[in-house]
C-alpha cells in the first residue's frame, strides 16, 4: 500500500491536537506549525494527484483489513483534484488569518482549522459511507467552533441555526445508512455498487427510501433550494476568512452527490429512474433565482456574498443534476472557479468590513479605496461568471451540456438572467461601497450595523494596512486567472475524470480487488 495516501488527514489530525495541549498559550508556535502543516498536505496532495493524473486508482486498508470489511481510502482523480483545491485554499486561509489577526480574536483557531481541513480531505478521499458520516461530523464540529470564533450574540445565535440544521441533516443521514445496511448488509462504496446493481428491481423499494434520504443529506449540505436557509446567516455572521474556507464546504455536498449517484446508484440501474434528474434539476434552477436575488437585495457585504455562494451552488447543481459525462465534466471545472471565486469574494469582502463596516451603503471613504475597488471588480467579474473569466467558460461548459436536455431554455434563461441580476447587484454594492464614499467626508460612520462591532479594529492597525492579506486575494486572483488561461487541459483533465465517474469499473474492481491479495 501507498502509505502516503493516508498522509494528508493524518497530518493535520497530528497537528491539531499538539496545538491545543502543547502551544496552547504560544500564537506564533501555532502559526508556524499550522503554515508548515498546510503546506505540506498541499504538497502531499499535489504528489497524489500527480499519480492519479493517468487514471489510476489507489486504495488504503486502513489496519490492513480488507475491503469490504475494512475501513479504506480511495484515490482517484475526482478526489485527487479535490484534495489539492481544499489544500490550496486552507494555505491561502491560514495566511489571510494570520495576515489580519483574525487568529488571536479568539481561542484554539488553528487547532480548529486543521480538524477542519482533515475532515474535508477524508470526506472526499473516504470509501465507505458510514465514514463519509463520520467526516461529516468532524466538519460540523470544527466548523462550528470556527464559525463563532471571536465571539458575538448574532454570530453565536447564527451558529445555533447552523448546528441545528446540520444536526436534522445528520440524524437523516444515520437514517439513509442504517436503511441502506438493512438491506444490502454493506457500507462500502465499491460493495455496495455490486450488491446495488445485482438486486431485482422489484426488491428495491426500500433501497430507494435510503437512496432518497441520502440525496436529501446531499442537498442539505450543498444549499439546494428550500434546504438552504441555513447558509446566508451562518456565512454572513461568520468571520469571513472562516466562510471562505466554508466555500469547499458546500462542495462535499456536490462531490457527495456526484460519487454516490454515479457509483452506487448510477444512471442506468433501474432503481436511479427519477431519482435525481426529476427534482434535482429544478430545485437547481430555483436555487440560482434565489441566490441571484438575494445578492439584489442584500444590504449587508456579508449576506451578499453569501447569497453569491448560493448562487453558484445553483449553476454547479444545475450541471450535476443533467447527470451525463459531458455535464460532469463541466460541473468539475466550475467547482473549481467557484471555490475560488467565492472564497476571493469572502476575502475582499472582509478587507472591506475591517475599515468601514459591513453596511451596502455610501460610507467613509476607507483606506486603500482604489485598490479595493480593482479588487472587488475583478472578483465580482469572476463570481457572476462574466468574461473573460473562469466562470464564462464555465458556464458556457454547462449551458452546452444542456444542448439535448428537454428543459434547455429554461436552464440556459435560468443561468443567463441570473448572471445578469447577480452582477447588477455587485455592481451596485461596489458603486455604493466604492463610488459614492468618495463624494462624503472621511469621518467615523455611526450608523454602522451592530453585527460588526466585534469585526472592528484600532484605527492605528487599520492604518498600516497589512500586506499578506492583500497578497492572498492577489493570490486568488491569479489562481482564477490561470483557470482562465489554461482552461483547455483543465477541461480535458475534468472530461476525464467524468469519464472515469461513469464508467466505475477500475475504482470498484481496485477496491474490492485488494480482498483476494
Amino acid at each position: 500500500m501507498n502509505h502516503l495516501v493516508i498522509a494528508p488527514i493524518v497530518l493535520p489530525a497530528i497537528v491539531a491536537p499538539f496545538i491545543i495541549m502543547v502551544l496552547r498559550y504560544h500564537l506564533d508556535l501555532q502559526r508556524i506549525f499550522s503554515v508548515a502543516s498546510s503546506i505540506l498536505v498541499l504538497c502531499l496532495t499535489l504528489a497524489l494527484a500527480a499519480q492519479t493524473a493517468d487514471g489510476t486508482v489507489q486504495v488504503y486498508e486502513l489496519g490492513d483489513w480488507p475491503a469490504p470489511f475494512g475501513i479504506v481510502l480511495v484515490l482517484d482523480r475526482l478526489a485527487a483534484m479535490m484534495i489539492v483545491l481544499t489544500s490550496v485554499l486552507a494555505l491561502a486561509i491560514v495566511l489571510y488569518a494570520i495576515g489580519t489577526g483574525w487568529d488571536s480574536r479568539g481561542a484554539n483557531f488553528h487547532a480548529l482549522f486543521q480538524f477542519q481541513i482533515m475532515g474535508i480531505l477524508g470526506a472526499f478521499m473516504t470509501g465507505d459511507a458510514f465514514n463519509l458520516f463520520v467526516f461529516f461530523e468532524v466538519l460540523l464540529i470544527a466548523s462550528y467552533g470556527l464559525m463563532i470564533h471571536a465571539g458575538g450574540a448574532k454570530r453565536f445565535q447564527a451558529g445555533v441555526q447552523y448546528v441545528v440544521y446540520n444536526l436534522l441533516g445528520s440524524t437523516l443521514f444515520l437514517f439513509a445508512l442504517g436503511t441502506i445496511y438493512a438491506v444490502t448488509g454493506t457500507l462500502n462504496m465499491a460493495d455496495l455498487a455490486v450488491r446495488v446493481a445485482e438486486m431485482p428491481a422489484d426488491e428495491t423499494a426500500l433501497l430507494r427510501v435510503g437512496a432518497v434520504m441520502l440525496l436529501l443529506v446531499f442537498a442539505i449540505k450543498a444549499a439546494v433550494l428550500p434546504l438552504h436557509f441555513w447558509l446566508p446567516a451562518s456565512y454572513s455572521q461568520a468571520p469571513l476568512p472562516v466562510a471562505a474556507l466554508f466555500a469547499i464546504m458546500t462542495k462535499v455536498g456536490a462531490y457527495a452527490i456526484l460519487r454516490v449517484y454515479t457509483l452506487i446508484f448510477g444512471p442506468d440501474l433501474a432503481i436511479s429512474e427519477g431519482l435525481v434528474g426529476d427534482w434535482l434539476l429544478p430545485a437547481a434552477l430555483v436555487t440560482l433565482a434565489v441566490g441571484a436575488i438575494g445578492v439584489l437585495g442584500s444590504r449587508e457585504i456579508g449576506r451578499l456574498v453569501a447569497f453569491g455562494a448560493i448562487t453558484s451552488m445553483g449553476t454547479l447543481l444545475i450541471s450535476i443534476s443533467l447527470f451525463t459525462p459531458a455535464a460532469a465534466g463541466a460541473a468539475l471545472y466550475y467547482i473549481v472557479h467557484s471555490t475560488l471565486a467565492t472564497a476571493l469574494m469572502f476575502l475582499i469582502a472582509d478587507q472591506v468590513m475591517e475599515r468601514q463596516g459591513g453596511a451596502v451603503d455610501a460610507l467613509r471613504l476607507m483606506p486603500q479605496s482604489g485598490l479595493l475597488s480593482v479588487m472587488f471588480f475583478i472578483a465580482a467579474i469572476a463570481l457572476a461568471g462574466m468574461p473573460p473569466l473562469s466562470g464564462f467558460i464555465g458556464k458556457l461548459l454547462v449551458m452546452d451540456a444542456a444542448r439535448d436536455n428537454d428543459l434547455v431554455w429554461w436552464i440556459w434563461a435560468v443561468i443567463l438572467v441570473g448572471s445578469l441580476v447577480t452582477i447588477i447587484g455587485l455592481a451596485r454594492a461596489g458603486t455604493l461601497i466604492f463610488w459614492k464614499s468618495h463624494g462624503l467626508p472621511n469621518t467615523d460612520d455611526e450608523t454602522a450595523s451592530d453585527t460588526d462591532t466585534d469585526r472592528d479594529l484600532p484605527e492605528d492597525k487599520v492604518a498600516s494596512a497589512p500586506v499578506l492579506p492583500l497578497v492572498v486575494c492577489f493570490g486568488l486572483m491569479a489562481a482564477i486567472v490561470m483557470l482562465t488561461i489554461f482552461a483547455g487541459p483543465m477541461t480535458r483533465f475534468a472530461d476525464a475524470t467524468a469519464a472515469q465517474l461513469f464508467t466505475p469499473t477500475a475504482y470498484i474492481e481496485t477496491v474490492l480487488g485488494e480482498a483476494s491479495k
